[in-house]
């Protein structure tokens, strides 16, 4: 499925994958994807080129995640990986960029930690 949203991200932002040649313009058509395709309590906490150039960072506080939320209230939560940082690992891969992602696969940091903060580093020639 990630291949598609890419697909339809570049014809919603008039940008083909293989335009994305540097770092300033891959955050940016990652942030138009966040913002179409998450809630704001998740696509408002997601800081693309902060706290440096190379990095997507996310801090959400406990409890603020809609995906915790929704695990946590239907009792599925001590089995649930996080969805919404899987989708944009994908979104990554379908695109062919390099990254390294800190933060635990298996799980949820919410759950394990009581927030949820990491970052991807994207490793890119500008």
């Amino acid at each position: 499925m990630a291949l598609i949203e890419i697909q339809r991200f570049g014809l919603v932002q008039g940008m083909e994958r293989e335009r994305l040649q540097n770092f300033e313009q891959l955050m940016a058509f990652l942030l138009v994807a966040t913002k179409l395709t998450l809630p704001d309590s998740i696509s408002k906490r997601i800081h693309f080129g902060s706290p440096s150039k190379d990095l997507i960072h996310w801090n959400w506080e406990p409890g603020e995640c809609f995906a915790y939320k929704g695990m946590k209230q239907i009792r599925a939560i001590d089995g649930y990986s996080c969805g919404v940082l899987y989708r944009i690992e994908c979104w990554l891969e379908a695109l062919g960029v390099r990254y390294s992602m800190s933060r635990i696969t298996q799980g949820s940091l919410m759950y394990k930690k009581g927030v949820c903060e990491g970052g991807i580093g994207v490793f890119l020639r500008d």
